[in-house]
């Protein structure tokens, strides 16, 4: 298999790059629900009533199928009516009776679209604009809008088949056995951290490269943003209004095209990252772009993240740019000067920086961490454990504490002051640890897998990683976010009981028909255990 996010040699990263504008269904990889190694209609269930027929397809890569059930069967519109119109052994009144269909279908939304609603219409429990709200979960709407009453398999037939035919990506052959010898017993997964608020379904996602998933950035508890297509949008979740922020599609703005494969919003810095090693960059309150750069004329310097911090002594923030090219690059973001670029013999996949901004955590092709002076370039520490590559990494704002994401499905802590070993391992469902990020406060480590699965790690008391809450969705995870609540109080370490004001954590979902932005806030009565009240 391709090596990640090799761009130059045909492999995953052209196959993702082509599926913007590739017209396949991408149906490659079916759950088979029955078990008999055929896939019917029913079990395939291609979106019908639900599915904007203008909506691109996400890339799913490499990693095993998460597009969420499509509702079809008895009673329905025929499944996967633009699917059989391609199909080479449909006949041709088969392709025109679907071709229709879809036509039919198009007028409909269009229909809906001019009436501002794209709400189900035979759903009488759907928002006006086809959300779900925190009331209907509570009267037992699925959160995300499928309608499992309406298919012939049930949400738990579903998640148990799904589990049991997900295939992990992975670059090197790190078995579960070792896995299994290497990691401590799970986290217990009965956390109620965070509950369900809303899912906005007409915020969508787009994921462009399979093993970059950096899309979400919350600046506040009302400001989101995400990609949807080469355009990185900001949603206001009070207005419930999403709008341009920075146009890469074209040549708007003079910026020409760029395809996003991260982003990054901090700092009152918003940046972007493309598949050809640019880097696009402008304040979050401008509507003008103030750079836009390719760091490195290499075929195979693809953007693979972007970490927006403030260098101690400097008069402005940087950027710190880490590329397939095998290059780690630091910019000034005033002036786009290259300040510093350390080379390695593998691609960087990914880097952050230290609160006080004095050390970057740094993984890439390699199952080596490492932690690097920030003014030096020169390597602090080799952090060993990992079985394969990394892909994130997130500092705990007391910036002691720092976590590192890999391929192998894990999650390691680390104590800077204590380097010899991990402080403590956490591991996934199903696949990769593709996204990471703590709470403002600390309180929390989200770690997002590539697919159906968000784990909110407690970082609290004297038991810190060992519970989660585990939110189970379905379709690929462009990425999450943390927002501080208004007043948010927090020691900012580990072991801090933070305030109970309503944070908010965002997940973003890319899926051709149930793609949307998940919102959870903060619970109003979360307490620790007994035991860990009284050892507090």
């Amino acid at each position: 298999p391709a090596a990640p996010c090799r761009g130059a040699r045909g492999g995953a990263a052209r196959r993702a790059m082509e599926t913007e504008t590739s017209d396949s269904d991408g149906w490659h990889d079916e759950v088979d629900i029955d078990g008999d190694g055929e896939y019917s209609d029913t079990e395939i269930a291609e979106a019908d009533t639900d599915r904007d027929p203008d909506e691109d397809d996400s890339a799913s890569g490499e990693e095993g199928s998460a597009d969420a059930p499509r509702a079809g069967g008895s009673g329905s519109a025929p499944a996967g009516a633009h699917a059989v119109s391609r199909s080479p052994g449909a006949t041709a009144a088969q392709r025109r009776s679907h071709a229709a269909l879809y036509a039919s279908r198009a007028r409909h939304y269009s229909t809906r679209r001019s009436r501002g609603s794209y709400a189900d219409d035979s759903d009488g429990d759907c928002d006006a604009d086809g959300d779900t709200t925190a009331a209907q979960a509570a009267r037992g709407k699925d959160i995300q809008g499928i309608p499992w009453h309406r298919l012939n398999f049930s949400r738990a037939k579903y998640r148990e088949t799904r589990l049991r035919q997900y295939k992990n990506y992975e670059n090197l052959a790190s078995t579960s056995q070792q896995l299994d010898a290497l990691v401590p017993p799970p986290a217990r997964r009965d956390g109620e951290f965070y509950q369900f608020a809303r899912n906005t379904r007409h915020v969508k996602s787009t994921i462009v490269h399979f093993q970059l998933r950096n899309l979400v950035w919350a600046t506040g508890p009302h400001d989101v943003y995400t990609l949807h297509r080469c355009t990185v949008r900001h949603y206001d979740c009070l207005a419930r209004r999403s709008s341009v922020a920075l146009d890469l599609s074209g040549d708007s703005n003079g910026v020409g095209r760029v395809q996003v494969s991260t982003l990054c919003v901090k700092e009152g810095i918003l940046a972007a990252g493309g598949f050809g090693g640019e880097i696009v960059c402008r304040s979050v309150g401008s509507r003008c772009v103030a750079h836009r750069a390719r760091v490195s004329r290499n075929e195979n310097a693809i953007t693979n993240a972007l970490e927006v911090y403030t260098s101690p002594g400097a008069a402005s923030p940087r950027i710190l740019a880490c590329n397939n090219d095998r290059a780690l690059r630091q910019f000034d973001v005033e002036t786009f000067r290259l300040v510093a670029q350390r080379d390695f013999d593998w691609a960087v996949n990914h880097a952050t920086v230290s609160p006080d901004g004095r050390l970057a955590c740094v993984v890439g092709d390699d199952p080596e961490a490492l932690l690097l002076d920030t003014r030096t370039n020169e390597t602090v520490a080799t952090l060993r454990g990992h079985l394969d590559y990394g892909f994130a990494t997130a500092w705990h704002p007391d910036g002691w504490v720092f976590a590192t994401g890999n391929q192998d499905t894990t999650c390691r802590i680390w104590d800077r002051r204590y380097m010899s070993s991990a402080l403590a391992i956490f591991r996934g469902r199903i696949g990769a640890a593709r996204s990471l990020r703590f709470s403002p406060n600390g309180d929390f480590l989200a770690m997002a897998e590539p697919a159906d699965f968000v784990h909110v790690v407690d970082a609290r008391g004297p038991g810190a990683f060992s519970r989660c809450q585990e939110i189970d969705l379905f379709g690929e995870v462009a990425g999450v976010a943390f927002a501080a609540g208004e007043g948010t109080r927090g020691a900012h370490r580990v072991g801090a009981v933070g305030s109970a004001v309503r944070d908010s954590l965002f997940v973003g979902v890319a899926d051709r028909t149930y793609g949307s932005l998940l919102e959870f806030q903060r619970a109003r009565l979360d307490t620790l255990s007994s035991k860990a009240l009284l050892a507090l």
